[in-house]
């Protein structure tokens, strides 16, 4: 089911031949799945001619042209997404409908930018004298390198090759060295859809090292990251040293808040699933749980019910609703804020441990009575952990929900149209559900502020992100 790792640059794949690398694990086993080759900087140097000489091919190629390439590689995908699913649970351990369903947004994303890449308008400005013609338009801005994460394999780099590719640019992808195989399996659909050489290229390597070396050459004028924070800031001051634009989608800690008005027991049921979603590893994931007293203990009892509920397993045997977390470093650091949490007074409703001792099991955990100083009330767990702790008026709700310097999500429910309001507009977050969870759609922007990053992915802004603004002035 596993298939080759190569990287692809300039519209040839390369394998093992002699590179240094690394072996792919499967986190339900502990055992490895294949072997990973790393760029040299040879190789990279080749990704870098292979984009710049394609940049001049594609930004030249129509947009029309350009989106029936995109909607057939999307195709593909969705041909193939049987085999990209079961790869990507191999080696990232998500339940496979969860997979299945990350393979078939991701064809969706490729097509939504694949027709918006149609309509990048520019405009007409009026001239203050006769004959003087004033055109604004969008071009592409060059370029680009972009590196993702281990958690969402094939929907983090779809975003990004969709909006650089819809919009003219070239791209070199860093995909995660964790989890490359459905990566690879996306990256042949583009191949395979016709897409000319050198457009898209995929590399592999220590991640600091590519990094560096790519952000240090002035062929690249954009860098999209998503990962972490302190990684974020450390590639954001790269680009500044030579003016590259830069879009960052770093870590998140979303609070949830819950009314008394709301219906606590519908609440629970729609923001637990969406808490154990990928065990917990997702940046939107809700992860500090603020409920108001008056329906504290049902929504508690409730949510507890759900986790109790969850088979956790190998995403791929049926029925399984969590899979394992992605490596050993999830486990460690579950122990850790577990263990703080219960050192500060914190009660484990459910869940708390390890499960079994093959493969990164960890039980969907609920805690109560924690105070807002615990480790897991300040920093993203980014794993199976519900800390629920109660409330008692709107005021102090939005500064304990706002006190931390994320602010990529949110979410609150109610049924009050008045508190809807304004709970939307007390929360400092890039996007905030209220009686909601879809914040992620190919249509609408994603993205955080503060400390979560800046610029958007989806949405016209994503496609923006990689567009230049260029005024003519004609007499």
């Amino acid at each position: 089911m596993y298939g080759n790792l190569e990287l692809f640059i300039g519209g040839k794949w390369h394998g093992a031949n002699g590179r240094k690398g690394e072996d792919v694990i499967n986190p339900a086993t502990e055992k490895p799945l294949a072997r990973l080759p790393h760029a040299s900087k040879a190789d990279l140097d080749e990704a870098l001619a292979a984009a710049t000489k394609a940049f001049a091919v594609w930004r030249a190629t129509s947009a029309y042209d350009r989106c029936k390439i995109m909607h057939k590689a999307a195709d593909l995908m969705r041909e193939r997404y049987d085999a990209i699913s079961k790869i990507m649970v191999l080696e990232q351990g998500k339940p496979y409908p969860e997979a299945r369903a990350e393979v078939v947004t991701s064809a969706d994303i490729i097509d939504w930018y694949a027709e918006e890449g149609r309509r990048s308008y520019g405009r007409i400005v009026p001239g203050r004298g006769k004959g003087i013609r004033q055109l604004v338009i969008q071009e592409p801005i060059g370029v680009v390198a972009a590196f993702t994460p281990w958690n969402f394999p094939v929907l983090t780099p779809a975003r990004k090759i969709g909006g650089a590719l819809a919009s003219g640019c070239s791209l070199i992808l860093k995909a995660s060295e964790e989890t490359p195989g459905a990566c690879v399996e996306m990256v042949r659909c583009f191949a395979d859809a016709g897409l000319p050489a050198g457009v898209l290229n995929l590399v592999f390597g220590v991640p600091a090292e590519v990094s560096e070396y790519l952000m240090s050459k002035d062929a690249v004028r954009k860098i999209s990251f998503t990962g972490s924070i302190p990684v974020g800031k450390h590639l954001a001051a790269l680009a500044a040293k030579g003016m590259k634009r830069t879009t960052m989608e770093l870590g998140g800690h979303s609070p949830v808040v819950v009314f008394a008005d709301a219906d606590p027991e519908k609440a629970a049921d729609t923001i637990a699933a969406f808490k154990y979603r990928n065990a917990g590893q997702v940046c939107i994931s809700p992860t500090r749980f603020y409920v108001q007293e008056d329906v504290y203990s049902r929504f508690l009892k409730r949510f507890t019910e759900y986790a109790n509920g969850i088979k956790v397993g190998d995403g791929l045997e049926k029925g399984v609703t969590m899979g394992p977390m992605a490596n050993a470093r999830r486990i460690e650091a579950m122990e850790g804020f577990v263990n703080d949490a219960k050192g500060r007074g914190g009660k484990i409703e459910t869940g708390g441990k390890r499960r079994g001792n093959q493969g990164y099991f960890y039980e969907p955990t609920v805690i109560t009575e924690v105070p807002d100083d615990a480790k897991i009330m300040k920093n993203e767990p980014f794993g199976p952990l519900a800390p629920i702790v109660a409330f008692k008026t709107f005021d102090e709700v939005v500064e304990r929900a706002n006190s931390l310097e994320y602010g990529l999500a949110a979410y609150a429910f109610t049924t009050s149209n008045s508190t809807a309001a304004a709970i939307g507009d007390a929360l400092e977050s890039g996007m905030v559900g209220v009686n909601s969870i879809a914040i992620s759609t190919p249509e609408t922007p994603f993205g955080g502020v503060k400390e979560s990053g800046h610029g958007s992915e989806g949405g016209i802004e994503g496609l923006g992100a990689y567009l230049v603004t260029k005024f003519i002035s004609q007499g």
